[in-house]
C-alpha cells in the first residue's frame, strides 16, 4: 500500500478551520424504535489531523459514521461535514466526504478498476483524469497487478485496500474510515497507517473508528471516547500519554530466575514469569529506563522490555471497567 499520494490526496486545505474544513456534530441523536443508538453525543474532527473513535460495542460508533456520511438521518442535533450539513445538504457532503465501511461490499463482475471508475463516474470526474486517479490509487493500496481481475477473486485484505481506494476517488476534504485494518496483514496496516498520516499532513480531516486501539496510538492525534451513545472524553494521544502516572510494562528474559532474582533484589514489584514476560508496574518511561540499565549492569540477559498496553488501550480499559 506504499507509493506516491499526489494524485490521491492533492489540493488539501490547511490544518485549521475544523467547522470549514473538518466535522463538527453537537448533541446528536439517533434512535432504531426503543433503542437509543446515539445520544445527544458531541465530535469535532479538526482539519489536518487524525482523530480516533474509540468505544465499546453498541457505543453508537458506526451509527455516528453513518450520520457524518448523509447516510442516516439523525433524530436531533446539528451536523458539520466541512461546512456542509448532511440533512439539507447530503449531495453536498458525499461531494468533499471519503467513506469506508467496516465491510466493503462490491459489484463482484466487475473487476476492481472498473469499480474505482464506477465511483468516479458517480462524481462526474472528467475520464481522463479520472483514470490517471484510478492507476494512482490501485499502485497505492497495491492492487495494481489485480486490477483487471473480477473483485469476487479479491481475499478480504485486498477488498479492504479496495475499498479504501474508493474512499479517496473523490480526493475528500473529510476521510470516514470504519474499521479499516480489519482483515489487514501487518504490512498493510503499517502502510494504511503511513496513508492517513500523509492525509492528515496534507490537511485532511480524518476520522478513524477501530477496535485495533495499537494501531490507532501510532495514528491518531486525538482521541474521542465514547460510551453508551454519548461522548464521554476526548483527549489528545500526547497529552493522554504524557499524564499516564503509572502503567503495566513488559520484561523478557533468556533466564527467568536471574530476571527474577535481580527485580527481588532490587525491591521492584513484578508479577509471576509468562509467555510473553514479566509484569512491572512502572512511573515513567525514566524510570523503564532506569530499570533496564540496573538489569544490563546485573548480567541479566533483557531481550524485550515494552510497556503491555498502550495509551489509547489503558485509557479503554479504565472507560470500560465497570463492564467487567
Amino acid at each position: 500500500m506504499s507509493g506516491s499520494m499526489t494524485v490521491a490526496v492533492e489540493g488539501g486545505a490547511p490544518p485549521g478551520d475544523a467547522a470549514g474544513q473538518g466535522v463538527l456534530a453537537r448533541g446528536v441523536r439517533r434512535a432504531f424504535g426503543s433503542v437509543v443508538a446515539v445520544d445527544r453525543m458531541d465530535l469535532e474532527v479538526p482539519a489536518g489531523q487524525v482523530t480516533a473513535l474509540v468505544g465499546p460495542n453498541g457505543a453508537g460508533k458506526t451509527t455516528l459514521l453513518l450520520v457524518l456520511a448523509s447516510l442516516l438521518v439523525p433524530d436531533a442535533g446539528e451536523v458539520r461535514v466541512a461546512g456542509h450539513d448532511p440533512v439539507t445538504d447530503p449531495t453536498g457532503v458525499r461531494a468533499v466526504c471519503g467513506w469506508m465501511p467496516d465491510t466493503f461490499g462490491t459489484w463482484e463482475s466487475l473487476t476492481a478498476r472498473e469499480v474505482l471508475a464506477t465511483v468516479a463516474d458517480a462524481f462526474r470526474l472528467p475520464r481522463r483524469p479520472a483514470g490517471e486517479r484510478i492507476g494512482e490509487l490501485l499502485r497505492l493500496v497495491h492492487l495494481d497487478d489485480l486490477a483487471d481481475r473480477p473483485t469476487q477473486v479479491l481475499s478480504r485484505g485486498q477488498k479492504q485496500r479496495l475499498g479504501l481506494a474508493r474512499a479517496l476517488v473523490n480526493d475528500p476534504q473529510v476521510l470516514l474510515l470504519d474499521e479499516p485494518a480489519s482483515g489487514l496483514d501487518p504490512r498493510s496496516r503499517i502502510e494504511l497507517r503511513g496513508i492517513v498520516r500523509e492525509l492528515a499532513a496534507r490537511g485532511k480531516a480524518v476520522l478513524v473508528s477501530s477496535h485495533v486501539l495499537a494501531e490507532l496510538d501510532e495514528m491518531a492525534d486525538r482521541a474521542v471516547f465514547v460510551a453508551g451513545g454519548r461522548t464521554v472524553a476526548v483527549e489528545a494521544v500526547s497529552a493522554a500519554r504524557a499524564a499516564v502516572v503509572r502503567r503495566d510494562w513488559k520484561l523478557r528474559a533468556l533466564d527467568d530466575a536471574a530476571l527474577l532474582a535481580a527485580l527481588d533484589a532490587r525491591g521492584t514489584e513484578h508479577g509471576a514469569p509468562e509467555r510473553d514476560g514479566v509484569t512491572v508496574p512502572l512511573g515513567s518511561d525514566a524510570e523503564a529506563a532506569s530499570l533496564l540499565a540496573d538489569l544490563v549492569r546485573a548480567g541479566v540477559p533483557v531481550v524485550a522490555c515494552h510497556p503491555a498496553a498502550g495509551v489509547l488501550e489503558q485509557a479503554y480499559l479504565a472507560l470500560t471497567e465497570d463492564r467487567r
